[in-house]
């Protein structure tokens, strides 16, 4: 059936990470950056290096058994697997970024007698806004590679066109391990064809997240 259902659910799945991710990874950032205490902030950013130290397996493991074990394999599993990926390193990018936000706008604001969170709302976070995009485009091609994850959420799929996140989803790194298992030689062409695929995409969202970046490292040396 070829490979556009695959990119579709692939497509479905770093969606559903991304809105769960995005969100979550910059308030982390936010609060560990302008509001926590240096305990809590040490907290957090030991439990952040460890979740961006796991292996993907183990993730994969821990979402089966949360979400997957007593009922049954679905794109929301597969995606909420992948923002668990992608959760530290939206966070860690965002720290990065809110630290080169110069503080004299930072005080600027507060001696205008601005409380702190209309600092961060409005002065803090829109200077932020193309380091964190470039945070989540990072994170979203290392989720986009991801299969052990996928493997325990949402692999038993048919190949057939479908957005619907209910059920498991067809996604590319998992078809490649499938292609990759079987004995016939015109499967494991079809899997080097679509490893391709994903490693252009990678590629092309890295290009982009590094151009970003330059755009952001210019704009706040300004």
């Amino acid at each position: 059936g070829g490979i556009k259902p695959l990119i579709v659910g692939s497509a479905v799945l770093v969606a559903i990470a991304t809105a769960i991710a995005l969100p979550l990874g910059v308030l982390t950032a936010l609060f560990l950056s302008e509001f926590a205490s240096r305990r809590v902030a040490s907290a957090i950013q030991l439990t952040l290096d460890l979740m961006n130290g796991l292996p993907s397996v183990i993730i994969g493991v821990f979402v089966f058994g949360l979400l997957v074990d007593g009922h049954k394999m679905t794109g929301y599993a597969g995606g909420f697997a992948l923002s668990v990926v992608m959760l530290p390193l939206v966070a860690r990018s965002t720290q990065e970024v809110l630290r080169l936000v110069p503080s004299a706008q930072r005080e600027g604001a507060l001696a205008l007698g601005a409380s702190r969170w209309r600092t961060v709302v409005g002065i803090v976070l829109p200077s932020s806004l193309g380091g964190i995009l470039t945070g989540t485009v990072l994170a979203l091609a290392r989720a986009a590679g991801e299969t052990a994850p996928l493997l325990f959420t949402t692999a038993i799929f048919a190949n057939t066109l479908t957005f619907n996140p209910t059920e498991a989803l067809p996604n590319i790194p998992v078809q490649i391990f499938i292609w990759s298992e079987s004995p016939d030689p015109e499967d494991h062409k079809r899997a080097w064809a679509a490893a391709l695929v994903l490693m252009t995409f990678v590629l092309v969202m890295s290009v982009v997240a590094r151009a970003l970046l330059a755009r952001t490292n210019r704009k706040l040396g300004r």
